[in-house]
């Protein structure tokens, strides 16, 4: 039995998604040309095109920006001018600004209220766009370098996303690759335009905005420095507002999907409230994570009505916390000496509300840590919202960890920070309603339907106790999710299962085997977040991943992500496409007796004419005598009767022989045994997800996307396969393998122009 918890976060932006498709004529057509490379040309995310939002690539390591020797003439700060640069990138608007003397105004995220919320106004009175330089007299992206301190909570409820651009501020090359560090203020060089990068599904973003910024009484009113003159906090949030639609869409949210954005790495989310409670080697984890460059944040639920509510020790709940530090210290007292596990923890208020108890701000225990400790932890007394605790206190109070590791994408791969990362495989899916989208294991006749992916740990950890062990992160993610909240929708939730694999070059699982086998790990619940992940210490071996939402037939696109401290294999399991070419076995349900083929003969007389063959219109006629009796339908249809036709007119008259007749016909009754045992009720149709089944039973096999595609064309909206539909699929697969044998060079096969076009549209 599978938990399903459920939960709700802030209200998102609208927008069409590919998501939305039912398997009519645009998403197949749509997926058919994605399939050839050419894109989606139904797809349009935006209300409008936004070529300030651009994809800029896939994951990869990026160089930082070279300065031109000479700058362009100096801008006149005192004249702004506003520029909309239809369909030009950065450097291009930038230019034509500086050339021009004008100050860019971002055409895309307006200086209204259309970019502060969509339901809710913000609590804040006579609220003005202005730029830095009407801010303040000298303003700077960075003062004196980034720093976590930097990272100051306005009156926006993100939180989470402070907690995040606080741990990002401790990685500069992370941070730079989301903040490029050559764009300034100053004069020659400056034309109210900067970038930043966020990662979005495997790819790199770039968001493009102006510098006007929200500001109530001449102060910014939502993220800041505690330099009044520093800016890339506030220039950064408000480039993440816009990627995610306005500043009320980041009021409410999870630190995990901030980290994930800035680095493309998968966060580990773990539940100190779980049965099994705090794991015994979570410290070391920790401490694992942090020399491994994670992410590190945390957060103490909180009631509805409570949230933010200060505790007697000092900690908030319901806020986000970063982990800006974890470290094994000396610690001596006049009765004994030894090791002591501390955590720093910073709030991203950024003022006194402090941790108040053991370790807290000016404590009498600092004391016992020796004096070259205390200064290589950096240790200050400030009212700054950072503080040291034990480990102990820290899972006392603290709930939820969100741990966000960084693949091998992230760095340039020299061997220094190659030890630091992970090793990682990547792969995209989708859930399609009426192929995969099973639901979790509660629904174990469709379960073994959804994706299906191999994993072969075959090294163990440095750090395996038994030489045996190896660590796989995993995380499953919905893609695009957010975009479908003002329609109303929302994530839904996603988990995973893993199972042991005894064949690792088995074909997709079937329901026998899910059936018979329990699974040895899985997601700790199923969740609505945008991802689910988690790590797990495996025996070597291989095992088979199973990502899956909980509810069955909700469809959306996904990834699934695999992190692995050592080299491993992870794949789709999928089958080659191909057919059973030795000879079905007889089965008595086809054999046809003697009076039935007499009846028969005298049928295709008495309907073929003098000619002794019949055309589609005549062979509509004898099968619907045959078949409507049995089956409740309203016969085949013309177009049908011409793809059977096809399968044994060699000779492409258009008509069949007697001969050619009776081999069909031994075709249909093979193919209508096959119908009949999933039609176990006799209602004309079995359900889509039984498709596969029937194929095998056919002697027929099918990749995943040749599936998806035949599932889309032969079904209907309810997920039903008719008898009608299921032998015209059979009668084209049973065509277009005949003539791809008949041209068969190994796993391909070569057809003139003609030849193709004649093949495709008589079948």
């Amino acid at each position: 039995m599978f938990f399903d918890t459920r939960r709700r976060y802030n209200r998102g932006w609208g927008g069409s998604s590919a998501n939305q498709d039912d398997g009519g004529f645009p998403g197949a057509v749509s997926g058919f040309f994605r399939n050839l490379g050419f894109g989606d040309p139904f797809a349009n995310p935006w209300d409008k095109p936004r070529t300030t939002i651009r994809d800029i690539g896939p994951s990869r390591p990026t160089s930082r920006f070279t300065r031109p020797q000479e700058p362009p003439a100096p801008v006149e700060p005192d004249q702004p001018q506003s520029r909309e640069v239809a369909g030009d990138g950065y450097a291009e608007i930038k230019a034509k600004c500086l050339e021009e003397g004008c100050l860019w105004d971002d055409p895309d995220f307006p200086a209204d209220e259309r970019s502060l919320y969509h339901e809710n106004p913000p609590q804040a009175y006579n609220i003005e766009w202005l730029r830095p330089k009407e801010i303040c007299d000298d303003p700077q992206m960075f003062v004196e370098g980034a720093s976590r301190l930097d990272v100051n909570q306005g009156i926006l409820g993100d939180c989470w996303l402070l907690a995040a651009v606080a741990s990002l501020a401790q990685r500069k090359p992370l941070l730079y690759k989301v903040v490029p560090n050559d764009q300034t203020f100053d004069d020659g060089d400056y034309a109210g335009i900067f970038r930043f990068h966020f990662w979005q599904y495997g790819r790199w973003i770039e968001v493009i905005i102006d510098d006007r910024l929200p500001c109530s009484n001449g102060k910014l009113i939502y993220m800041h420095s505690d330099d009044k003159n520093e800016f890339w906090t506030p220039l950064l949030e408000k480039a993440y507002a816009k990627l995610n639609g306005d500043y009320e869409s980041l009021s409410g949210g999870t630190t995990s999907e901030a980290m994930t954005d800035f680095t493309g790495g998968i966060t580990d989310i773990v539940d100190f409230d779980r049965p099994e409670g705090v794991p015994d080697d979570m410290f070391d984890y920790m401490l694992q994570s942090f020399a491994r460059e994670s992410l590190i944040a945390c957060s103490i639920p909180a009631d509805p009505n409570e949230l933010e509510a200060r505790m007697d020790n000092g900690l908030v709940k319901g806020h986000a916390y970063s982990v800006t530090g974890v470290k094994k210290c000396n610690f001596a007292t006049d009765y004994n000496q030894g090791e002591v596990n501390m955590v720093r923890v910073r709030n991203p208020w950024g003022n006194e509300c402090e941790w108040k108890g053991m370790f807290s701000d000016g404590s009498p225990e600092w004391a016992c840590i020796p004096e070259d400790d205390r200064a290589e932890m950096g240790l200050t007394f400030d009212d700054d919202g950072e503080f040291w605790m034990t480990f102990d206190d820290f899972a006392s109070n603290f709930r939820k960890l969100e741990l966000c590791h960084l693949g091998p994408n992230i760095f340039n791969q020299d061997e220094e920070t190659r030890a630091k990362v992970w090793e990682m495989e990547t792969i995209d899916g989708a859930w399609k309603r009426r192929v995969n989208a099973g639901g979790c294991r509660n629904y174990l006749d469709t379960f073994w339907t959804n994706p299906q992916y191999r994993v072969q740990l075959t090294e163990p950890d440095d750090e395996s106790a038994d030489g045996n062990t190896g660590t796989l992160i995993l995380g499953v993610m919905q893609k695009e999710r957010r975009k479908l909240r003002k329609q109303g929708q929302d994530n839904h939730a996603i988990g995973y299962a893993i199972y042991e694999l005894d064949d690792p070059n088995c074909a997709p699982l079937d329901l026998n085997f899910f059936a018979a086998n329990a699974s040895v790990a899985k997601s700790p619940v199923f969740t609505n977040l945008r991802e689910v992940a988690s790590h797990h210490r495996l025996p070597l071996g291989n095992y088979v991943i199973v990502p899956s939402t909980f509810d069955p037939h909700l469809q959306a696109d996904f990834m699934i992500r695999f992190y692995f401290e050592k080299p491993a294999v992870a794949n789709e399991i999928d089958e080659e496409t191909g057919v059973d070419e030795t000879p079905r076995a007889e089965d008595p349900d086809d054999e046809i007796s003697e009076d039935d083929l007499n009846e028969l003969r005298e049928l295709f007389k008495s309907v073929s004419g003098g000619d002794y063959e019949v055309d589609v219109y005549e062979l509509k006629e004898i099968l619907d005598a045959k078949f409507m009796p049995e089956f409740e339908f309203d016969g085949f249809s013309i177009d049908m009767c011409r793809s059977l036709v096809a399968i044994r007119d060699v000779s492409l008259t258009g008509k069949l022989s007697y001969r050619e007749f009776t081999d069909l016909w031994k075709d249909l009754i093979f193919w209508r045994r096959v119908f009949k045992t999933y039609d176990a009720e006799s209602v004309g149709y079995f359900n889509s997800f039984q498709l596969r089944r029937a194929f095998h039973d056919a002697g027929i096999r099918l990749s995943n996307s040749t599936f998806n595609a035949i599932v889309m064309r032969f079904s209907d909206r309810e997920g039903n396969v008719r008898f009608n539909d299921f032998i015209s699929c059979m009668a084209r697969i049973k065509t277009m393998f005949g003539a791809f044998k008949g041209k068969n060079m190994g796993n391909s096969a070569s057809f003139e122009l003609d030849e193709f076009i004649q093949l495709t549209m008589y079948s």
